[in-house]
């Protein structure tokens, strides 16, 4: 009976782990989100090649001041559903909502910049 105690108590933190659905954005609510930590590499991890120049068709979102001046827009059609018409990112799955919820907490905190 003893060693069942021990095992259970080595394994715990082993199964414990996975309890959380979202660690990382749980790590990124408790720190300083900014726009060059956070922002640019979602933005360049998402919505390169078509907003990111020389290949991008689109209206750029490489730099701080583009990404800031249109987040309304951007957040507007990253919650559209994926059969809505604008849903972006065009051609792929709908953004996780911890990642939206990067761009919003951004936003909500003043558009930090570093």
């Amino acid at each position: 009976m003893k060693k069942f105690y021990v095992l259970l108590f080595l394994m715990a933190p082993l199964v414990l782990q996975f309890c959380s659905s979202s660690k990382n954005a749980a790590k990124i609510k408790d720190s300083k989100i900014t726009y060059t930590a956070n922002v640019q590499s979602l933005m360049v991890a998402n919505c390169s090649p078509c907003h990111f120049p020389p290949k991008g068709n689109k209206k750029a979102y490489d730099t701080y001041a583009a990404v800031k001046g249109d987040i309304d827009a951007i957040l507007n059609r990253v919650n559209r559903n994926p059969e809505d018409k604008g849903f972006m990112p065009f051609r792929h799955p709908k953004l996780s909502d911890s990642t939206i919820n990067v761009l919003v907490q951004w936003k909500n905190k003043g558009f930090v910049e570093n």
